[in-house]
């Protein structure tokens, strides 16, 4: 089987049934392995039937032998299986595009390193019009300088378990490098009590989580007499399905490498 095919990790979940519809309608992609826990009610489901699209790849556990017919595995799971598939994938030459969020020093280092065998895209936002919002970040903060105070704000739903967002992160970080700072550095996560002024330097995070929302983010730039605000607001996880998918494509003429939707889309 000649192209792209495609694995998806969690298959059962949200993210993995946007995942399997748009995997399904793209005449240029093939479905191969649709991979999920043991115990789920989605095991041994055919796949596509998740999203009124029968196709004959059962749901399964068995992630080796799933990932072992992809030529990329694409994952929106969490951290500590993520980085199981990524050495499956490692093991097995298999490109593999990371949605997940969360990582931790040590796992974004063994993503790097794997990433010296295989290709990846590790993003913390596979959206094309968040990739977008991150460019115009960039240009904005290097037009206004040091005038402007800094502020980040995300909403999510109430089952996201890490905050900020890897999408708030990375838009505070992309502000801070075309600033010349260090995010780690000059950035506030909370407040509280008696705080005293805002330092002119820092870059303050405001997070919600509640309800269904799927993902809001919005950075302001905050002057004297005016206020800049650059966001974009999902309504659906579908953009991340798409966007992920087109990095898939992206990864296939591609043996090794750790690239972002920066470097899929053209942006830099």
């Amino acid at each position: 089987m000649d192209g792209l095919r495609i694995a998806i990790a969690g298959a059962g979940g949200r993210m993995g049934r946007m995942l399997l519809e748009v995997t399904l309608k793209d005449v240029a992609a093939t479905l191969v392995a649709a991979i999920d826990q043991p115990g789920v009610p989605e095991q041994g489901k055919d796949a596509g039937e998740l999203v009124g699209m029968p196709c004959g790849v059962l749901v399964s556990s068995d992630r080796d032998a799933g990932i072992a017919r992809a030529t990329c595995l694409i994952d929106f799971t969490r951290p500590a299986a993520t980085l199981q598939h990524l050495e499956i994938c490692r093991r097995h030459g298999v490109a593999m595009v990371i949605g997940t969020t969360g990582f931790d020093a040590a796992g974004k280092a063994a993503i790097a390193a794997a990433a010296e065998d295989i290709a990846v895209v590790l993003a913390p936002n596979m959206s094309v019009g968040v990739n977008v919002v991150f460019k115009l970040l960039d240009v904005a903060a290097r037009i206004l300088g040091e005038g402007y105070d800094v502020e980040v704000f995300e909403a999510h739903h109430r089952h996201k378990v890490d905050a900020p967002s890897g999408t708030a992160l990375r838009m505070g970080e992309v502000v801070a490098q075309a600033l010349g700072r260090e995010l780690r550095q000059c950035a506030i996560y909370t407040r509280e009590g008696v705080t005293g002024e805002r330092p002119q330097s820092s870059i303050g995070f405001a997070t919600i989580r509640g309800g269904d929302i799927v993902g809001d983010h919005n950075v302001m730039f905050c002057g004297v007499g005016e206020r800049i605000e650059i966001g974009h607001k999902a309504s659906s996880r579908m953009p991340y399905a798409l966007g992920s998918l087109r990095a898939a494509h992206f990864l296939v003429q591609r043996k090794s490498g750790l690239f972002d939707m920066q470097d899929v889309l053209g942006l830099r």
